[in-house]
């Protein structure tokens, strides 16, 4: 890792190219505003599936392929051991997760390893219709109380994490739930310190979700099984 570098911004894609042309700039002038040194990757599918690379090209971000295979969890892993940052920032590529609130969650660390942009605490909020709240409430709770987070949100991907421990933790799962057993594994590992400011989740720009709603729910029940009784 380069100690020069301070903050990796890491945005997974898979079809991304209309919203990563609106929310790359936006990105970047946030970024800006933190007067450190810092990349952003995007971090595409193992083969090229749309005109992402360029549109990288034009806002000064540097496109990578995934390795491993086409899902989510490819994509963080293969994030997490190319940046370069003391700082990791996962974000969506789907326009969900503000980039404005970039500096508001690169001023706590200093004082905490993890850093979550939080839909449920004071203040945060989601603009998803109230099944997926209400079974996203249910998760973020079963999740927490059976894994002992001390977090109200688990579940969402914008987060600011130290890197160092970040890069010791061995990952297994290959979907979304890949980023509770990235928080599960490093309060069990190291118990770093978590801090959550408020945030909106807002609907997706541009695209359908990749989420399969039926194996979405399967695979979190098996990892949350999987994690608690687990090695």
């Amino acid at each position: 890792m380069n100690d020069e570098l301070e903050l990796s911004i890491i945005i997974p894609a898979f079809l991304e190219e209309e919203n990563l042309r609106v929310l790359l700039p936006r990105i970047a002038r946030a970024a800006a505003s933190l007067s450190c040194s810092r990349e952003i990757l995007v971090v595409d599918t193992v083969q090229a599936m749309d005109s992402s690379m360029e549109v990288c090209e034009l806002h000064d971000s540097t496109y990578i392929h995934r390795e491993g295979g086409n899902d989510y969890g490819n994509a963080v892993t293969t994030g997490i051991a190319r940046a370069r940052g003391r700082f990791i920032l996962f974000m969506d590529a789907d326009g969900s997760h503000p980039p404005e609130l970039i500096p508001e969650l690169f001023k706590h660390r200093s004082q905490y390893d993890v850093v979550i942009a939080s839909r449920y605490v004071e203040g945060g909020f989601t603009e998803n219709n109230a099944l997926l709240v209400f079974m996203s409430r249910v998760l973020n709770v079963t999740y927490r109380l059976v894994l002992g987070l001390k977090c109200k949100d688990v579940s969402n991907s914008f987060k600011l994490y130290r890197a160092d421990p970040l890069k010791q933790v061995k990952l297994y799962c290959r979907n979304f739930d890949i980023i509770e057993e990235i928080l599960f594994k490093l309060n069990r590992d190291f118990h770093v310190r978590i801090k959550e400011v408020p945030a909106t989740f807002k609907k997706r720009m541009f695209g359908e979700t990749k989420r399969n709603l039926f194996a979405f729910m399967l695979g979190y029940l098996f990892t949350l099984v999987r994690l608690r009784f687990g090695k």
